[in-house]
């Protein structure tokens, strides 16, 4: 392949099925009691972004979708039905969409790394594993999907 890879690509977005299933395969991580952490699971989240490095991309935008998952210890929550000490799914959705939606990055995994820290700054949450989903990926093959997904914990932890 010769030329510049930021070089204008003619083709139009693919057509693709986002799939897979977002749950971890590994044991739960551990609370600071020792007892697993709970977990709140929000999938499919979709946002147009202008991330990629193909002009196109950041011309025309593309539909991300984006899954997280956050391990938190969800006890103080239920104990005192208290909404302030979890961390709240609706705000959480708004907050990813804005995240995609700001400036261009060249690659998901930057865009990935972005969306973990805004799970992060929720202070109940413990780990985030960020799922993002590129379904009009710039492939010259048929495919289902492309995504990267990361774990990361909180630095204070």
């Amino acid at each position: 392949m010769t030329g510049d890879p930021r070089a204008s690509d003619p083709r139009p977005p693919r057509e693709a099925r986002v799939t897979g299933d977002p749950r971890p395969t590994g044991p739960r991580p551990l609370g600071a009691d020792g007892l697993p952490l709970d977990v709140l699971r929000l999938t499919g989240v979709r946002a147009v972004g202008h991330h990629g490095v193909f002009d196109h991309e950041r011309r025309d935008g593309q539909e991300f979708v984006v899954d997280a998952v956050v391990h938190l210890d969800a006890r103080p929550a239920a104990e005192g039905d208290d909404l302030a000490a979890t961390v709240h799914y609706g705000v959480l959705a708004e907050e990813l969409v804005a995240a995609v939606e700001r400036d261009p990055v060249d690659l998901v995994e930057t865009l990935a790394e972005r969306l973990a820290d805004v799970v992060l700054a929720h202070p109940a949450a413990a780990l985030a594993e960020i799922t993002v989903h590129k379904p009009s990926a710039p492939i010259t093959v048929p495919f289902a999907d492309v995504s990267i997904s990361i774990v990361r914990a909180r630095r204070d932890a």
